[in-house]
């Protein structure tokens, strides 16, 4: 059999055509950077929902001190007070703000957290919460 005389199946090379591995190419080049800044995102978005759990915990344990002070003292403070905490290594702002109410006794705290010492009008979390305080001769 000679070359002339081989089935046509045979005399065509079994491959990709330049211009298949250029388009192929020119697609992963399109899909790849979409894709990193896709998981960019979602790994920012991460780190945000991780800061703001972290924060909520800091304004709930703020809340929950106020509660034992009301517990041990009897008496809430009012006006506004700031301070800082050390949680997952980082160092955390608070700053907490308590008002009574127009129902005597029963005061509103606001607590903002925060990142950095200077962020109370950016905060991370804010917090509302409502204590009672006892009143004299109220029989609780």
């Amino acid at each position: 059999m000679t070359r002339t005389d081989r089935p046509l199946a045979w005399r065509t090379r079994a491959g990709f055509t330049l211009v298949e591995v250029m388009v192929a190419l020119a697609v992963v080049a399109v899909a790849l950077p979409a894709l990193l800044l896709t998981l960019s995102q979602q790994l920012d978005g991460l780190r945000y929902l991780e800061d703001r759990r972290q924060a909520q915990w800091i304004a709930a344990n703020r809340l929950a001190e106020l509660r034992l002070v009301l517990g041990a003292k009897g008496t809430l403070q009012t006006g506004q007070v700031s301070g800082s905490e050390e949680l997952a290594g980082r160092s955390w702002f608070w700053w907490s703000e308590g008002e009574e109410t127009q129902v005597p006794g029963f005061f509103r705290y606001k607590i903002a957290v925060s990142d950095q010492e200077d962020g109370q009008t950016s905060p991370i979390q804010l917090l509302d919460g409502y204590l009672a305080q006892e009143r004299p001769g109220s029989g609780r």
